[in-house]
């Protein structure tokens, strides 16, 4: 749960720090910023992808889960949930800045790979760098939408804790069930997908990750039975 505590913390102190700034921060200091967290994505996937022992085991488990989230167009459908939600509970009158704050940064922080990978890793391995990386770049973007909406988005901090924690507590309850060869091929295809997540950051080309999340599912069948 250290990720996940440490991921609230950031939340809640951009949201202040964007609350007390008012939009007076330059936006190069945050493109630089989120370059630099890009950098160091790719750095810790490319360490994460290397844990994957049996490298035939990790591509299989990329490509297949690729193919099965390709066709399910699961990323598409994370998106289309994420506009419903915002349009049910942000959109018109309603609650004002503070619903829209709220929605709005709960699903921006909350769906996408990122926050299922890292949740995972932290979970299973007590690993929390994914989600300390997650967690500077939530800090940062609270800091621009608590400029602009306010404590709405310091609220989203108990999604994060409730969500995020309940998938690492659900995969440290797992990780008796699980063979060393399985953890470590749901790791080395959880690093791939962090690199994918790095390009995006960096804006080199558009990649999918969404749709590779069945990739950790496979994994972990392929792990056990050929690790």
């Amino acid at each position: 749960m250290t990720g996940t505590l440490i991921n609230v913390g950031t939340v809640i102190a951009g949201t202040a720090v964007g609350m007390t700034l008012k939009g007076r921060m330059p936006e190069r200091i945050g493109t630089i910023v989120m370059q630099g967290v890009g950098l160091f994505t790719l750095f810790l996937g490319f360490n994460m992808a290397q844990e994957g022992k049996n490298l035939l085991v990790v591509l299989f488990s990329v490509v297949l889960g690729a193919i099965i989230g390709e066709a399910l167009d699961l990323e598409a459908r994370l998106d289309a949930l994420g506009r419903h939600l915002e349009r049910r509970f942000a959109g018109g009158g309603g609650g004002g800045n503070f619903t829209k704050g709220f929605v709005m940064a709960s699903i921006l922080f909350c769906v996408g790979p990122m926050t299922i990978v890292g949740a995972i890793e932290d979970g299973l391995r007590g690993n929390y760098q994914i989600l300390l990386t997650k967690a500077i770049m939530d800090g940062f973007s609270s800091i621009a939408f608590g400029s602009t909406l306010g404590i709405g988005v310091g609220f989203s901090a108990l999604v994060i804790l409730v969500y995020q924690g309940a998938i690492t507590l659900a995969a440290a309850s797992a990780r008796a069930f699980l063979s060393d060869p399985a953890i470590a091929a749901m790791t080395g295809a959880g690093g791939l997908m962090i690199i994918g997540i790095g390009i995006n950051l960096l804006e080199l080309k558009k990649v999918r990750v969404g749709n590779m999340l069945p990739a950790l599912v496979i994994a972990v069948i392929l792990g056990r039975i050929f690790g």
